[in-house]
Parts: C-alpha cells; sequence; structure tokens
C-alpha cells in the first residue's frame, strides 16, 4: 500500500502516522522509531493506543512552514 501524504499547509489533525511523517520528511520510518525509542532526534511522539504519533505542528516547524505566510 502507498501512502500519499497530505500538504502539510492543509493538514487538519494535530498528528500524523510514522509513515506519513517519515514521508514528509524525507526520512525512512525506522528513522523516526529510532528516535522514539532512543528520544533523540528533532521531534518527539506521543502514544495513541501504543502507536507513534508525530506532531503536525513540530513537523512544520523543522521544514519551516510557517502557517498564514506569504511566498
Amino acid at each position: 500500500m502507498t501512502i500519499q501524504p497530505s500538504s502539510l499547509e492543509s493538514e487538519a489533525r494535530a498528528t500524523v502516522s510514522t509513515n506519513e511523517a517519515a514521508l514528509h520528511l524525507c526520512r525512512k520510518p525506522q528513522t523516526l522509531r529510532w528516535w522514539a525509542s532512543r528520544k533523540t532526534g528533532p521531534l518527539h511522539p506521543t502514544r495513541v493506543h501504543g502507536r507513534l504519533h508525530w506532531p503536525v505542528d513540530e513537523i512544520k516547524r523543522l521544514l519551516g512552514i510557517v502557517r498564514g505566510a506569504k511566498r
């Protein structure tokens, strides 16, 4: 199954799955899992029913996407 990430600018969810976050960050999902297990890396996920969820606002910050910014 191929995941098509939504545009971060229009993302309404507060968090995204590990696979979606990895696509946005151009990293492998295992890299994000490593960050979570070691508590290292630029993002820190929350767990929802045992699954990692990555904060959209932090992904936007990391990528330099600011809400309402004019280009």
